[in-house]
């Protein structure tokens, strides 16, 4: 068997680059051995299957189960986005099932579920004995033949996914599909013992696949905590170490350097709430900045999908132009507050959402390029979220955005900071793309193993 050691699928520091070897993931599964012979299963999804194995229709190893009545036993929720949800979940009103505990479902250890509504998750095995919502079909083997292991991997394949999605599409056009047609796809059937030999393999190898996933996910997250850092320091101390620092005035900035300015955004600019108007004003017209587009971008995009029928009057009131910055306003909760994303570009008639506010400076001691960086330091957070007022939802004011305290640099020095933390952030951002890159080619691999084991075009038995 190919080895996928941490070692191979590890390799490659949070900061740099990672040449694909001999024993990368993109060349493993090729190195696995294949089966001497192969014969036609008769079905696209599974093509080619190893000649010793059989291909059964699923009615004669499965069956549809349905024993109600056992509101008494532990009560498991089975869903395709949660697998298996404790009873105490249930109780803590963490999960609530809808409709009659009565009416559920009793399923058992090894047995599978299935909504054939939504079932893009494949089949959900079942680890523990419970009850589980009568939207769901139960399937029980007829054989103890059959390893409840194998067949975990095989009913959460992409080839088995792909295929129940195809024969949605063919049967009802995208509507569901009943166990009496799904019944009658085709599965696999390798021996008893070669079952259990590719159960114990991708139960291994998807350990160390997942693995050596988690460990990448640990690095972007270093890696972005370390951009932040090094935005907050820039941003509140300059890039000398050695200057002469003096109190902010406040906990959350800290010291700033000594020769540095320090005012409240209301001495810098004017702040003004986004456009509210129902949904008749929207979907077509002129530019419309969502709160998405702030959101989601420390600057703003250039071009913005949303549209509105805004007038003229709207246009000039609600502008966009080049060094506005815009804050996220109001949101079901606080983490979602105070967000900043800076316009380097005007885009011309274009208004913005009353989930918004707008600062734009009218003084020339603040850049667009420092505001980028200020704006969005750890350090707002903790101001946004200390000082924030929580109602019903949480809400920016535009008095709580104007007391803000700004660090202001000179000019020059503003721009100084700017061009350091937009080269540090290009190689750090390169560097967070190389890992969700191989974090992806990760996932696509572990994906075509399992395939591939489970449908017989390696052999690892």
């Amino acid at each position: 068997m190919t080895n996928l050691s941490g070692a191979n699928l590890n390799n490659g520091s949070a900061v740099g680059s990672q040449s694909e070897g001999r024993d990368s993931p993109s060349n493993a599964l090729a190195a696995i051995p294949k089966y001497q012979a192969y014969k036609d299963s008769g079905v696209a999804w599974l093509g080619e299957l190893p000649r010793q194995w059989d291909a059964i229709k699923m009615k004669y190893l499965y069956r549809d189960t349905s024993v109600k009545n056992k509101a008494s036993e532990t009560l498991l929720s089975v869903t395709q986005t949660q697998g298996v949800v404790p009873r105490e979940w249930v109780e803590n009103r963490m999960v609530m099932p809808s409709g009659n505990l009565a009416s559920f479902k009793f399923i058992k250890k090894g047995d599978f579920a299935i909504s054939l509504r939504s079932f893009e998750g494949g089949l959900e095995y079942c680890h523990h004995d419970g009850i589980i919502s009568p939207a769901y079909t139960v399937l029980k083997a007829k054989h103890s033949l059959l390893c409840s292991g194998y067949y975990k991997y095989l009913f959460k394949s992409q080839a088995f996914i792909s295929e129940l999605q195809t024969s949605v599409v063919g049967i009802r056009e995208g509507k569901n599909i009943s166990y009496e047609e799904l019944r009658y796809s085709l599965l696999p059937i390798p021996k008893p013992q070669e079952q259990f030999s590719i159960a114990n393999f991708l139960d291994q190898k998807t350990a160390q696949i997942d693995e050596a996933i988690a460990i990448k996910e640990k690095q972007i997250a270093l890696l972005k905590e370390r951009k932040q850092i090094i935005i907050q320091k820039a941003v509140t101390q300059g890039l000398n170490p050695n200057v002469p620092m003096k109190g902010s005035g406040v906990d959350w900035m800290g010291k700033v350097p000594k020769h540095w300015k320090v005012k409240k955004l209301r001495y810098l600019g004017n702040t003004q709430n986004g456009i509210s108007a129902g949904a008749e004003y929207f979907g077509e017209g002129f530019p419309f900045v969502s709160y998405g587009d702030v959101y989601k971008n420390r600057v703003l995009p250039s071009y913005v999908k949303g549209l509105a029928k805004s007038s003229s009057g709207d246009q000039k009131l609600y502008s966009v132009l080049s060094g506005d910055v815009f804050f996220t306003r109001t949101s079901e909760t606080v983490d979602e507050i105070g967000f900043a994303s800076i316009c380097f570009e005007a885009i011309d008639r274009a208004t913005f959402a009353g989930f918004l506010i707008r600062f734009r400076t009218l003084s020339t001691e603040l850049t667009k390029e420092f505001s980028k960086y200020y704006f969005n330091a750890p350090m707002m957070r903790e101001y946004f979220v200390t000082e924030m007022n929580l109602v019903i939802r949480a809400s920016l004011s535009q008095e709580l955005l104007k007391n803000l305290l700004v660090a202001l640099p000179p000019v020059k020095e503003q721009m100084k900071i700017f061009e350091y933390l937009e080269d540090i952030s290009e190689k750090i951002d390169a560097s967070i793309s190389l890992q969700i890159e191989q974090i992806g080619k990760l996932k696509e691999y572990k994906s075509s193993l399992i395939n591939s084991a489970v449908t017989g075009k390696i052999k690892v038995a």
